[in-house]
């Protein structure tokens, strides 16, 4: 059977702008950099947002550098994949495999980042995003498993948005340093979250009972 994870599937607020953004900047790619050099780049993101988390203990503006680094990394996973594709680099289950451990290891030191800057009380509350961004990482994989169609958004909302979500919090934090506190509105949003993994959760295995009983019926 074909390898089709890299063919995602879904559709997020974004995703329009985003398809129109990355056509215009892929021909601009020079040809020195390979889709493998735009994918490890990771790494130098994940290292700049917990460097500069670490220093916004002393000065809160150093979170526009870790917005930055976000940034960052949203254009070159937006466009390591298609400039593989292109240019026919042929790393599609490497770059499927490396792409998403390092988005994993992303959402990691952003949480890391800001478990450096909030009170010791409210850390279990990253535990509690991590344990979220964990499980609709784990159904995505699992529903491509049992379907070959790899599903990376739910109801809207896709990467992009979570990127732009934090960047978001990060400007917030610093426009309002002293008077905004994040852990206030956190439950809220993890609300909102668990509500939505709920529903994404349900209509899952209700696809994927649909498609046993099909099959069943056919034997």
């Amino acid at each position: 059977m074909a390898f089709h994870g890299d063919k995602k599937e879904g559709t997020w607020l974004l995703a329009h702008a985003e398809n129109k953004l990355k056509n215009w900047l892929v021909p601009k790619v020079p040809k020195c950099i390979e889709t493998y050099h735009l994918t490890m780049t990771t790494l130098l993101w994940c290292a700049l947002i917990i460097l500069f988390s670490f220093l916004a203990r002393h000065s809160i503006h150093f979170l526009w550098v870790v917005s930055f680094a976000i940034f960052g990394q949203y254009i070159t996973d937006l466009l390591d994949g298609e400039v593989g594709r292109r240019r026919n680099t042929g790393l599609i289950k490497w770059g499927y495999y490396m792409d998403h451990f390092l988005d994993y290891l992303f959402l990691c030191s952003i949480l890391i980042g800001y478990g450096l800057m909030v009170e010791d009380h409210n850390k279990y509350l990253l535990f509690y995003i991590l344990a979220l961004f964990g499980a609709f990482m784990v159904n995505s994989f699992l529903s491509f498993a049992a379907t070959g169609a790899f599903k990376i958004a739910y109801m809207g909302v896709g990467p992009t948005e979570v990127r732009l979500i934090f960047i978001i919090a990060n400007t917030l934090i610093i426009a309002f340093a002293g008077s905004f506190e994040i852990a206030r509105v956190l439950p809220m949003v993890l609300a909102g979250a668990t509500f939505a993994l709920f529903v994404t959760v349900y209509q899952t295995q209700k696809m994927l009972w649909k498609i046993d009983m099909e099959n069943k019926g056919k034997d």
